[in-house]
């Protein structure tokens, strides 16, 4: 149980970024259904599922440079030999951690200032601009643990992984993998 619970803390990003994709795909199924087949829409559900999307993409966002899923800055890695590559990943988290800093507190006034409102709820725009700070937030963290990672193995040259990984999928598999063995043995 434990070991699950490490694994959603580790990829929380994708588990609320995946209830507000539900949430998304239910209200516009919803709203497809209602309009074409009983003749009518909510017009709050439309704000609803723009909103929830919105969350979801700035989610994914922070998770997928968290987990190197973006494609430009992991062609810059390797694209340089392989003991180069902790220089390219120092620079470019030291700029991603400008860049994001910078975006995080620009996001911040921004949402501070905000004072539109949706036209069907009346609910602040404040709620779905909060993603953004969110986001660079989670993105201005890790690139911070990617420069400190990088530094220690570039000026240090302490031979460490210079990704967030987690290893809890492999243990998992192992176990599983000893349970179907153990099973095995019993029939």
């Amino acid at each position: 149980m434990n070991k699950h619970l490490r694994h959603i803390g580790v990829h929380f990003e994708l588990y609320i970024g995946s209830i507000f994709l539900s949430i998304t795909s239910v209200i516009v199924i919803m709203n497809v259904f209602t309009r074409y087949f009983l003749k009518f829409t909510f017009t709050w559900a439309e704000e609803i599922a723009v909103g929830c999307f919105v969350w979801t993409i700035f989610l994914g966002l922070a998770n997928a440079y968290k987990t190197k899923g973006l494609i430009g800055v992991e062609v810059l890695t390797k694209m340089v030999p392989k003991k180069g590559q902790p220089v390219v990943v120092f620079i470019t988290s030291l700029a991603i951690t400008v860049l994001s800093s910078t975006m995080f507190y620009y996001s911040i006034l921004y949402v501070q200032g905000s004072t539109k409102i949706t036209a069907a709820l009346e609910v602040s725009y404040k709620y779905i601009y909060a993603s953004i700070i969110v986001s660079f937030g989670l993105i201005s963290i890790y690139s911070i643990y990617f420069l400190i990672q990088s530094f220690r193995k570039i000026f240090i040259d302490h031979d460490i992984n210079i990704e967030i990984e987690d290893d809890l999928d492999e243990h998992l598999l192992e176990e599983q993998l000893e349970q179907l063995k153990d099973r095995k043995e019993e029939y």
